[in-house]
């Protein structure tokens, strides 16, 4: 089973959360050193190793910072195709086809539209990754030992990566940093804080690559109402 996990800006309101992601983000702050030989390299990997994944589906596990938790399903086509759909308790989905992203509820069968450039996980859905163009803020490579499990009772060391990134909000400052696995380059963590100091976790397993996606999984049910009008 592939797992990665993140942490994600997801508040105990799913539309709240995605609210942070609403607006214009600008640079915070800037990495205050340069980069060494080995860690352009690494980035650069890691950028085209998942430039090179065009699809993905799996399942996901999102859980805040009281422990209540939310599951789902999930697709992804690049560019710019991406949709969560959330398990009851929740009924919110959030799709994007490249025009736009859209929050939906499917027990009030409705939508509301925002902008493109404002779409959640937008680094993650261009035709090309390139990590080396964002706002970095630190890099740092370092060795963990996971969890011992009754699958792997005797876990192996390993060397990641984390990128860390940061953007001024109008609610602050919020911190993000992908943790990567330098040997399989795959994304394995990705934190988010919130001005508050918020922490949220957003798993997704249960994955698989490159395979067919059909283009109507990325649609707008036509009789939903739109909060827009």
């Amino acid at each position: 089973m592939t797992r990665f996990v993140f942490r994600s800006l997801f508040a105990q309101a799913v539309l709240i959360a995605f609210a942070v992601l609403l607006f214009a983000q600008t640079p915070a702050r800037a990495l205050d050193r340069q980069l060494t030989e080995r860690e352009i390299t690494l980035i650069n990997e890691i950028s085209q190793h998942h430039t090179d994944i065009r699809t993905m589906v799996g399942r996901f596990l999102q859980v805040n910072a009281n422990g209540d938790r939310l599951e789902g399903v999930f697709w992804l086509a690049r560019p710019n195709k991406i949709r969560f759909r959330y398990g009851p308790p929740s009924f919110t989905e959030i799709i994007t086809a490249g025009q736009g992203f859209y929050v939906v509820d499917r027990r009030e069968k409705t939508s509301t539209a925002y902008p493109q450039d404002k779409v959640p996980l937008r680094q993650f859905l261009s035709d090309r990754i390139d990590l080396l163009s964002a706002n970095l803020t630190d890099v740092i490579i370092f060795d963990d030992t996971p969890e011992p499990t009754e699958e792997v009772p005797e876990p192996v060391t390993r060397e990641l990566i984390a990128v860390s990134l940061a953007d001024d909000t109008p609610i602050g400052v919020v911190e993000v940093t992908l943790i990567f696995e330098t040997v399989s380059k795959d994304l394995i963590q990705w934190s988010l804080i919130e001005p508050n100091g918020g922490e949220l976790t957003f798993s997704i397993f249960d994955t698989r690559t490159n395979v067919e996606i059909p283009r109507n999984y990325f649609s707008i049910n036509p009789d939903f109402v739109s909060n827009n009008n």
